[in-house]
């Protein structure tokens, strides 16, 4: 299994970016995946997830900001974030609840 996340950079609060992860190795369409996060210093914090057949959860902090979505032709998850704040700096993973997760791509929120 393989995950690989991309997308990641720096941001001015307010602004939005879009993290994709590429899947490799599974029968993607029957897996669940979730996004994680760690700041320095922070424990990791799921994001949120989303189900094979397509429904999502977010952690509180996150809710009416960042939208997971799928393409299971493409194997591939998306995180888009929107109305960034600094205090959404971290590495953002990109994991799966057996326990695989990718080398994770930084995201910087700072003017």
């Amino acid at each position: 299994v393989q995950l690989l996340e991309s997308g990641g950079g720096l941001v001015q609060p307010g602004g939005s970016l879009r993290l994709s992860c590429a899947a490799s190795g599974i029968a993607f369409r029957f897996h669940n995946f979730q996004w994680h996060r760690q700041a320095p210093g922070n424990q990791r914090e799921v994001v949120g997830s989303i189900a094979s057949g397509g429904a999502t959860n977010y952690a509180d902090s996150v809710k009416g900001r960042f939208t997971i979505s799928r393409d299971n032709a493409k194997s591939m998850v998306y995180l888009q974030m929107n109305n960034l704040k600094p205090e959404d700096t971290a590495v953002y993973y990109c994991a799966m609840p057996a326990g695989y997760r990718g080398p994770g791509t930084q995201v910087t929120v700072s003017s």
